[in-house]
């Protein structure tokens, strides 16, 4: 399996409203480990890590979020993977 390791910003209506909840859902769906986190400008950064199929289905999933999430932007970048984390939290 070919392993990545994305680091996600989305931005828009995504605090408060079960976007990291949801995100935490997803991402144990997909087998994926890592964490998401409420940003002080609004934003929320996810931090994932797994199976890199698995990460693109997640990363489309970031562009739309939980239900009542609107989602106006979504900035990615790949990193190496550090194999470090174990589960997905949320901080």
């Amino acid at each position: 399996m070919d392993q990545g390791r994305l680091s996600i910003v989305i931005d828009g209506i995504v605090q408060g409203v079960f976007f990291r909840i949801s995100a935490k859902q997803k991402a144990e769906e997909l087998g994926i480990v890592g964490y998401a986190e409420n940003l002080p400008d609004g934003k929320v950064k996810i931090m994932a890590e797994g199976n890199k199929d698995s990460l693109h289905q997640f990363l489309g999933w970031c562009h739309k979020g939980s239900s009542f999430a609107r989602v106006s932007h979504v900035s990615f970048h790949w990193e190496k993977v550090r194999g470090n984390i174990n589960e997905f939290s949320i901080r």
